[in-house]
């Protein structure tokens, strides 16, 4: 997946929290919300928090995916709200595929 499928894939799903989503449509979508906040932060407050307003849903939504691709719950980015729970997500999103089936791929009940 390159970099302009995975912001298109994203934005598709904007707010689709079940399925799974792989390491490059997750790292693709976080590179373009910096890049997003680098340009709005020079265009000026307002902007910068309508640009990140924007994209938080998208962002929670392939962060959910991501951690069901690993075979881990969405809700586990509540850690985020602490200083070690970033590093542990970190760790978490360059995980490798689970292999086979999971409990969160899109076609399982």
């Amino acid at each position: 997946m390159n970099f302009g499928q995975a912001i298109s894939t994203c934005f598709s799903k904007y707010a689709t929290f079940s399925g799974r989503a792989s390491r490059p449509e997750f790292w693709w979508f976080l590179l373009f919300q910096i890049l997003v906040s680098i340009v709005t932060s020079f265009l000026g407050e307002l902007i910068n928090g309508l640009a990140a307003l924007a994209l938080l849903l998208p962002a929670l939504a392939v962060g959910a995916r991501r951690l069901h691709d690993i075979g881990k719950s969405g809700w586990w980015q509540l850690i985020m709200l602490t200083v070690i729970g970033v590093l542990v997500l970190i760790y978490w999103w360059v995980q490798p595929s689970s292999e086979g089936g999971s409990e969160y791929d899109a076609g399982s009940t």
